[in-house]
């Protein structure tokens, strides 16, 4: 409902330009007014990058469905999710053909929204599914948020995706590798783990050190999880598909050796985020280049 109330406000406010809509929020939620004019903060990197950093690949890169074809194009069509449908409404949905769990979601969804997980459709109620899942098309959430790569998504469609799980946590949740690539170059990596119970959040650097002292929104770890074998392996993928950007969040996950690809992201957290330390803001910025 918050976020209903959110958007139903922001559509009240869709005449103010970027960079008055993206000052207040930042203002509002960050309790203090961002320099976008020579940004210091990756969060208030983000807001410039939103105002000002408009690439047409992007537009693909923020689409659940075009964003495969971008994938395979650098060479990494091996990481691709199996897909079972594409649809333009949810009555296009063939449920029958579908195994007994599967993942069903908007291709211009975003920050986790617009996504049902389906662990058994023998428990769905499939008009109700429908119904939902056709409201979520073609919602504009740039009015939101200002974000630019997603101002484009004007073809909402339907995509149903093999349901991802793993054996290793107890909730059923998959491990997230979430690698942040400035020019094409991995400097820092979050894990999210244990997502539906006890989620915890840990950032390691470029050199694969654990930051004990760094936090975000979640609670790190304890003791620092062990990375995948084949991490070097998802670090190469994950400079491969950030060439060309000066950022780019890619994410990625690791199921039993294979890597999944995840989304590609430009604006994680949409840049409100309060770290701690709060010189990690800082030392986030330094890696901006917005020549990249």
């Amino acid at each position: 409902r918050f976020k209903n109330i959110k958007y139903g406000i922001a559509k009240l406010l869709f005449f103010l330009p970027d960079n008055v809509m993206l000052r207040i929020q930042y203002y509002i939620i960050l309790h203090r007014w961002p320099n976008l004019t020579t940004p210091k903060r990756f969060s208030e990197w983000i807001q410039w990058y939103k105002m000002f950093y408009h690439k047409a690949t992007m537009l693909d890169c923020t689409d659940k469905f075009k964003v495969r074809q971008y994938v395979k194009n650098k060479g990494c069509g091996d990481c691709l999710n199996e897909l079972y449908q594409v649809c333009d409404n949810a009555a296009e949905i063939d449920f029958d053909s579908l195994p007994g769990s599967f993942v069903v979601k908007t291709t211009d969804g975003g920050n986790g929204d617009n996504v049902a997980i389906i662990k058994n459709k023998k428990n769905i109620d499939y008009h109700n599914l429908r119904k939902k899942v056709d409201s979520w098309k073609n919602k504009k959430y740039y009015i939101i948020s200002r974000e630019w790569a997603y101002k484009g998504a004007n073809d909402s469609k339907i995509i149903v995706e093999k349901y991802l799980e793993s054996e290793e946590n107890s909730d059923g949740s998959i491990d997230d590798y979430k690698f942040l690539c400035f020019d094409g170059k991995f400097r820092y990596l979050w894990v999210d783990k244990n997502r539906y119970s006890d989620h915890r959040r840990g950032f390691w650097d470029e050199n694969l050190s654990f930051l004990e002292h760094v936090e975000s929104d979640h609670p790190t770890f304890d003791i620092a999880p062990q990375l995948p074998d084949n991490i070097r392996e998802m670090i190469h993928v994950a400079e491969t598909l950030s060439k060309g950007f000066p950022f780019v969040r890619v994410d990625l996950y690791n199921i039993s050796g294979r890597i999944i690809f995840g989304e590609l992201t430009f604006y994680p957290w949409s840049g409100y985020v309060k770290f701690s330390p709060d010189s990690f803001d800082y030392q986030l910025g330094l890696l901006f280049n917005k020549n990249g």
